[in-house]
């Protein structure tokens, strides 16, 4: 039975993959363990009482578990009360059931790339992104957009990567039909600086299983990262424009401020168009998570990201 499928009172018994774990000491002094257990449909926490050294073995962070436990709920959320568990050997499992993936189906998200990437008029821009996103391909369109948050789960930053460049589209085609036209934008500018804009994280995170920041990310971060490939890139293709320039400017300045990680605030309006629908969708997504595990009637859990705030879900 899948995670997202679990119910208060039943008995499991489930291959899941160990993606974080925790001692603990008792009120009667024996060790028990917190465990974060996956599958392809969720996490859920469970508890190991009682615990030994062969369970702190068994329940080693990145180890495939074979577990009996019951579910029971606890503060309102369910919880796994685990009764024995053993190690699953890794070449006879299969990763997608363990590894969470975007909802959207890849055949999808990357005919959706194919389009965006055959849709500039700016031959600078197509040579500039398309050398940078080919170097990357196979990364981008599987790593997660983050290690938690938002989209952190397999295809994840292909999915907000492409929302966002078809949420920029559409603003910019209601505007120029608004106003006939006469409205100043650099289409091609800002599509080029969604698709760039968070490819640094093929190098600042470690992969879609088990998802941690490398050296790389932790030491430099996936904004810097991008940006030096950017201009590296674009020396070697000897492109001569402002365009590397106007890329970098967005690829730096997409976090909006200062205090949130780039160098440099938005100042051109396409860096801030990219900045705010980049901001949108991962809000967007945030709290649709968090609605996800509410019930109706009752509000969330106060979000961090949110400035701390719960959000209500009304009854149905």
């Amino acid at each position: 039975m899948k995670i997202k499928d679990l119910n208060d009172g039943i008995r499991v018994i489930e291959n899941y993959l160990v993606t974080n774990v925790t001692k603990g000491v008792s009120n009667n002094g024996q060790m028990y363990l917190t465990v974060s257990l996956q599958d392809n449909t969720g996490q859920i926490e469970a508890r190991v009482w009682d615990a030994n050294e062969n369970d702190v073995e068994v329940f080693k962070q990145g180890n495939f578990v074979r577990v009996v436990a019951d579910v029971i709920e606890y503060r309102s959320n369910l919880q796994l009360k685990v009764m024995t568990g053993e190690v699953l050997n890794p070449k006879e499992v299969r990763l997608d059931e363990f590894t969470m993936a975007s909802p959207v189906k890849l055949e999808t998200l990357t005919a959706e790339l194919d389009r965006l990437l055959s849709s500039f008029a700016d031959t600078d821009i197509q040579r500039l992104v398309e050398r940078l996103i080919s170097d990357r391909y196979e990364a981008f369109i599987t790593y997660p957009a983050a290690s938690r948050l938002h989209h952190e789960y397999t295809h994840g930053l292909l999915e907000h990567t492409i929302t966002i460049a078809n949420l920029a589209d559409r603003i910019i085609d209601y505007y120029l039909e608004l106003y006939e036209g006469d409205w100043h934008i650099n289409r091609d500018l800002v599509i080029a600086g969604i698709l760039l804009h968070d490819l640094g994280k093929t190098i600042e995170l470690s992969g879609p299983v088990l998802t941690s920041y490398t050296v790389a990310g932790r030491l430099v971060g996936h904004i810097s990262l991008m940006n030096a490939e950017l201009l590296k890139v674009a020396e070697e293709l000897e492109i001569k424009s402002e365009m590397p320039i106007l890329l970098s400017h967005i690829i730096l300045s997409h976090h909006g401020k200062l205090e949130y990680g780039s160098p440099v605030t938005p100042m051109t309006k396409e860096a801030q168009l990219v900045s705010m629908i980049d901001d949108l969708d991962a809000k967007m997504k945030l709290i649709e998570k968090a609605l996800n595990t509410t019930n109706g009637g009752e509000f969330t859990d106060r979000l961090w990201a949110l400035d701390s705030t719960s959000f209500y879900k009304p009854k149905k």
